[in-house]
């Protein structure tokens, strides 16, 4: 990936089979990676062996896996299981003609079972030239780069509300942010098709509150 350190250039073919040649992924899924991915390199490996910085505490490693499409829309769920089968951070760029899109996941370690991590919500950037991709190789260690990388790819929906406001403090408010706006709007159709006025006017109420909550994470 253009703009990271010739040092942490890794430059492996990944055969795509990989990571559905198993009993647990559906064939819908399998589909996925057959039909939308043409080709997966392992670009990068950011660690403190490749790069000037110290290991973080949370994460020790990033990958960096530029996938080839063979179309524009890639479906979320072959990212999750990549990230899954891989026991690190991974930061994807996506390629398809001509143009590129950065996309990461906020990735925390399993409290239990056999995956070494959950992924949360992706983040992605819109598609444009490569050079003009908003990732960069910015803080003192691989916990701050990785910070850093998501919300450079995410831009102002990941920006902190403080200064003091972690990152996995910031996913956390843009979750509920998103669950409020689907309330709000499940909430609406509700109104709408109710026609009993005391039913309107408790929902209102209801609604009213809901808003209220959004204006004061969104800071509007």
């Amino acid at each position: 990936m253009r703009g990271l350190p010739k040092s942490t250039e890794f430059n492996k073919r990944i055969p795509k089979q990989k990571f559905y040649d198993n009993l647990t992924v559906s064939p819908t899924l399998k589909r996925s990676f057959v039909d939308q991915i043409r080709i997966i390199y392992w670009a990068n490996k950011i660690a403190s062996s490749t790069v000037n910085l110290a290991e973080g505490k949370n994460v020790t490693e990033i990958e960096v896996f530029h996938i080839r499409l063979n179309q524009e829309t890639l479906d979320e769920n072959v990212l999750k299981q990549i990230d899954r089968e891989i026991p690190y951070h991974i930061l994807f760029v996506l390629e398809y003609d001509g143009k590129y899109k950065a996309v990461m996941g906020y990735k925390e370690a399993a409290g239990s079972g056999k995956a070494a991590f959950k992924v949360d919500r992706y983040y992605q950037t819109e598609w444009m030239p490569e050079e003009k991709l908003p990732v960069h190789l910015d803080g003192l260690n691989i916990d701050t780069v990785y910070e850093n990388f998501i919300r450079q790819i995410a831009g102002d929906v990941l920006q902190a509300a403080t200064p003091q406001e972690s990152l996995q403090e910031s996913i956390e408010r843009d979750g509920r942010k998103e669950e409020l706006k689907k309330k709000i709007a499940k909430l609406q159709a509700k109104i709408r098709k109710e026609k009993q006025l005391n039913r309107q006017m408790e929902m209102n109420t209801e609604l009213k509150k809901l808003r209220k909550e959004l204006e004061e994470i969104t800071g509007d």
